[in-house]
């Protein structure tokens, strides 16, 4: 057998043991013999350096360092998932799935919802390519020279019947057992321990070092494969497609033929998850068909086709010390609860949040109330109810500020609004510094080289006084700052610079437009196309915007009318950041379908329906998500929804076939 062979096998067989190892947990040899095959399989690397691997099982032990993570956009967005908190909550979820599917038997499977680190992971042709954190969803982190040191995560797929590219999401967890046994050696040498697995887990994929990585045992739960050409019809097929390829996909998984089978998985899970070696904070619950999960499609953040239960939160009881309260950069004030320090769901807790005066009220909270704390679907715990056996004598109930607790200004509060507001917009600090902070965030300017807190460095030193200001800073200016070196003064500008060209939707939402979030940027940016159209926009122009409401229209009016505002936007045009949409040029668009609405359903042979989506948009049409009284045509494929074709037939939606489509877009 020559040297090339030799090294081959070697690094199959080094495969084998890993898999059996660290996913199916049945280990074949002993340590001893896995540790004397990699070290012949490393010496034979290193003197002969021409059949290096990037995937070899030697490049598991790390040792590449990262400085700067690559931003990098997913092929396929990573939506998070709705929640629910109770049974009725799932069958209101059923309900509206089986209006637009028209009352078919379903399938769903059934899976634990692990607390980790969200990761896509791309394969091409059998090897592991890239691994990508979630991030915003649109884009995340290349962690791969991280990833690849996770030993369950395979290197090399088994078989040859997956597709030449494809992606696979999960989960990096780190388990109980390993958690621990890391904070008993910080313990031991006077360190202070970590807080809990999900955030020690999503701290690991970003440290620098791939080499310290490796030494943390983490691990990888993936549960959802999506690409084109994909040799499965279901979500419960996929799972098992995943683990004959070497995946660690978890045998909790169940398909349930009914939602009373899905309730039974629940009952089961909620009693048992505590025996499980690593955290589960509830059940996701998907559509098992891929049919009926395209035909569902998704809202703007979520699946239609998925839901997350999520157990009964743990509870707490700690005492009231004090009540203080915050401004937000909209002027919103929030009354925060702070606490006796407590343990809850792995973290010491000493602040909650109060949400407003009528939740201060039916609570009728008071300093030193014994008080019972949650975490619930948020991150920030709540106080939930008040201890009255326990109160003490005397106590006065609790009255809300009248004036703002940094710029003193009277609060007002605006009928139908459940939070009081510093009318202060243009001199209260708080708002100030947190409108440069949203401004420079990952999903607005995503401004590299400045955070939060520099941000407030920068204002309380008289350098910037909105986020113009930003684009007028020098080296210099930053230089004298606490805290600040050469290097990071240069990267601050340069990070500064380089936002000039983040595309115009991005700013849009940067500039802190009330009720304008980032998917209502994008659309305004789309139909708008540049900042002077939009600004020049009367209330009917804007509510005609698909989504746009009146609210929205009157806090895009009320933003332009300001002559502040105004200023700044000229300010920022002279700047040079991007003020109108960058569109890619398709040298095959057409505007032939200009004004004419779309809904694709079914399946089709000669487009993907990502494809047939893009042709109508790119085409000048608009892509619908259900049918309406608006709609021109459905472009219908086989196995087109009931419901749908119900839903178009009463409303005398013209229905088109795939070839009909083709001849419209080609027609002269």
């Amino acid at each position: 057998m020559d040297i090339q062979q030799t090294i081959q096998k070697l690094r199959e067989e080094l495969n084998v043991h890993n898999h059996n190892y660290y996913v199916l947990d049945t280990p074949t040899i002993s340590d001893y013999e896995f540790d004397q095959k990699l070290k012949q399989l490393e010496d034979l690397e290193k003197k002969y350096p021409e059949y290096f691997d990037e995937n070899s099982p030697t490049q598991r032990v790390g040792g590449t360092i990262t400085k700067n993570f690559q931003t990098v956009p997913h092929q396929h967005r990573m939506y998070s998932l709705d929640n629910s908190y109770s049974k009725e909550d799932l069958i209101d979820w059923e309900n509206r799935i089986q209006k637009v599917l028209g009352n078919v038997p379903l399938e769903y499977t059934c899976e634990l919802k692990y607390d980790g680190a969200s990761i896509s992971i791309t394969y091409e042709n059998g090897k592991l390519k890239r691994a990508v954190t979630r991030g915003d969803g649109f884009q995340g982190d290349d962690v791969t020279n991280n990833i690849k040191t996770i030993k369950s995560i395979p290197l090399q797929l088994n078989g040859k019947d997956y597709p030449e590219k494809f992606d696979i999401r999960g989960e990096i967890i780190l388990p109980f057992a390993g958690f621990e046994k890391m904070n008993q050696e910080l313990i031991e040498i006077g360190e202070i321990p970590y807080s809990n697995p999900r955030n020690t887990a999503s701290g690991s994929l970003k440290l620098q070092d791939s080499a310290e990585v490796a030494k943390r045992p983490l691990d990888c739960l993936l549960y959802f494969l999506i690409g084109n050409n994909l040799s499965f019809n279901t979500q419960f097929e996929g799972l098992e497609t995943a683990r004959k390829w070497g995946f660690k996909a978890p045998k909790e998984a169940k398909l349930a033929h009914n939602l009373d089978e899905v309730f039974q998985y629940i009952d089961y899970w909620d009693t048992h998850r505590h025996t499980l070696p690593y955290e589960t904070d509830g059940v996701v619950v998907k559509v098992n068909s891929f049919h009926y999960q395209d035909e569902l499609g998704f809202t703007a953040k979520s699946p239609r086709w998925a839901i997350a239960y999520k157990f009964k939160s743990e509870q707490v009881s700690t005492k009231l010390v004090s009540i203080s309260y915050q401004v937000g950069r909209t002027g919103a004030i929030t009354p925060v609860a702070n606490l006796e320090p407590v343990q809850l769901a792995g973290t010491v807790v000493k602040r909650a949040s109060l949400h407003n005066a009528d939740q201060i009220e039916k609570l009728d909270i008071r300093i030193g109330d014994t008080v019972f704390v949650e975490k619930g679907g948020e991150i920030i715990p709540k106080i939930i109810e008040v201890d009255l056996s326990k109160r003490p004598e005397n106590t006065e109930p609790t009255k809300y500020i009248t004036h703002c607790p940094e710029c003193q200004a009277e609060l007002v509060r605006s009928e139908g609004e459940a939070n009081h507001y510093c009318p202060n917009f243009y001199g209260c600090p708080p708002q100030i510094i947190g409108r440069i902070q949203h401004f420079i965030s990952r999903k607005a300017m995503d401004i590299e080289g400045l955070g939060g807190e520099t941000v407030a460095l920068l204002y309380n030193n008289g350098l910037v006084r909105n986020y113009a200001d930003l684009y007028e800073l020098t080296v210099e200016q930053i230089l004298p700052l606490e805290r600040m070196a050469q290097k990071s003064a240069e990267n601050l500008v340069k990070g500064v610079e380089k936002s000039k060209s983040i595309p115009f939707e991005n700013l849009l939402f940067a500039l802190g437009i009330r009720f304008v979030g980032e998917t209502v940027a994008k659309k305004l940016a789309k139909h708008y196309k540049n900042i002077d159209a939009l600004s020049k926009a009367t209330m009917m122009d804007l509510i005609l915007v698909d989504e746009i409401g009146e609210r929205i229209a009157q806090s895009v009016i009320d933003f332009f009318e300001n002559q502040e505002n105004r200023i700044i936007v000229e300010r920022l045009k002279s700047y040079g950041v991007q003020f109108e949409i960058s569109e890619k040029i398709n040298p095959n668009a057409t505007d032939k379908l200009s004004g004419k609405t779309f809904v694709v359903s079914g399946v089709f042979s000669k487009f993907s329906r990502d494809d047939l989506k893009k042709a109508i948009e790119d085409n000048g049409g608009k892509v619908g998500s259900s049918i309406s009284a608006k709609t021109d045509y459905v472009v219908a494929g086989e196995n087109m929804g009931p419901a749908k074709l119900e839903k178009a037939n009463q409303l005398k939606v013209a229905i088109i076939s795939e070839d009909d489509f083709i001849k419209m877009i080609n027609e002269n």
